[in-house]
């Protein structure tokens, strides 16, 4: 027999605050038992990849062994996924990577499986595995994330751009803004040519403000585009305009098409005294200034930063990913590929359907 409806009447001062709380609680009480399953999962695995490691060494066992425990497992385990031979031997792998067990207890045991296989898959040196395992954990990156950015190169570009932080911000925040900041920049998501201008750039970074947050990394806001700025009735615009949640202050960004010059720091740096002046909040950092320009003379850069009295870096973008020298000088060129279709018989791809 079920159970008479329930009379819902109108609730007490304060049930909705308390229904709020417990919501919240039991939220993050049913995402620390998915953690802890998680962790102790991948604590498992590594520890069967140790124990596969260590009798293969030391008792001569061969590669065959993978196999017949693989079916033994599965056969004791029917309702258990994760033990083919090919995860047996991702086991192996992820206990030779990572031979520290208080290493893995406190770190890389903190990210699902399918994390650490691509960290298995896509990286060759523990130094490059171990970076990436802490930027996906301070960071939260979905496997997807993780894999975007170890395919851009992530490590290579943090905290190259050419900065002037160390003299014009305190420590720790130069450190941790000198590594919000990368060189090159990748706009290839863009699907702009090389000769694309300023103001095509920018409408395309808004367009695609997704993917363009998740190449300026973790920490980053979005304001605005051409962002006025009233200085004694002259009016001024600011290409873009960020906030970085960390750092706590404002970013202004400016694109310049062509190779950077020196000049070009004086207009940003006038933005970043108006920014201060205007915007700021007292309890705001000062204002930060990133130049993204084509290209740029490394020493010319440092060399116009360094009595510079405004934070800022200069760093590079890409409109198309750079193709090895090798591989370029093997693509047609355009005018080939117009002279092989001005030889053909006329006919064009919408004839074949």
């Amino acid at each position: 027999m079920s159970a008479p409806p329930v009379s819902l009447t109108a609730p007490p001062e304060g049930y909705g605050d308390w229904l709020a709380d417990l919501k919240g609680r039991i939220h993050n009480a049913q995402q620390r038992a998915t953690l802890a399953v998680n962790r102790e999962l991948v604590l498992l695995y590594w520890q069967i990849g140790k124990d596969i490691l260590t009798r293969q060494a030391q008792q001569g066992w061969g590669a065959k062994v993978i196999e017949r425990l693989a079916h033994d497992l599965r056969a004791a385990f029917p309702d258990m996924k994760g033990f083919s031979p090919r995860n047996l031997k991702y086991m192996r792998a992820f206990a030779e990577a990572w031979p520290e067990a208080e290493f893995v207890q406190q770190a890389v045991a903190q990210l699902p499986w399918g994390h650490n296989l691509v960290l298995l898959d896509r990286l060759n040196t523990a130094i490059e595995r171990r970076w990436y395992a802490a930027k996906a954990i301070e960071h939260n990156w979905s496997r997807n994330v993780l894999n975007i950015h170890i395919e851009t190169r992530l490590l290579e570009r943090s905290g190259t751009a050419v900065t002037n932080f160390d003299v014009n911000l305190p420590k720790p925040q130069s450190d941790l803004a000198r590594e919000s900041l990368k060189d090159p920049y990748r706009f290839d998501f863009l699907g702009l040519s090389d000769e694309a201008q300023e103001r095509e750039i920018e409408h395309a970074l808004v367009k695609h403000v997704t993917e363009f947050l998740l190449e300026l990394g973790a920490g980053f806001a979005f304001v605005g585009r051409q962002v006025l700025l009233d200085v004694g009735g002259d009016e001024f615009f600011i290409d873009l305009l960020f906030y970085h949640l960390k750092l706590r202050c404002y970013v202004v960004i400016e694109l310049k098409t062509g190779k950077f010059k020196p000049e070009h720091l004086g207009q940003l740096s006038f933005y970043l005294t108006a920014m201060d002046a205007q915007f700021k909040h007292p309890q705001d950092g000062p204002t930060i200034g990133l130049l993204l320009c084509k290209s740029k003379n490394k020493v010319v850069a440092e060399y116009a930063l360094r009595d510079n009295a405004r934070p800022i870096g200069v760093a590079e973008y890409q409109l198309v990913e750079s193709l090895p020298a090798e591989l370029q000088t093997s693509l047609p060129s355009i005018e080939q590929i117009e002279r092989e279709l001005a030889g053909n018989d006329g006919t064009s791809m919408e004839d074949d359907s």
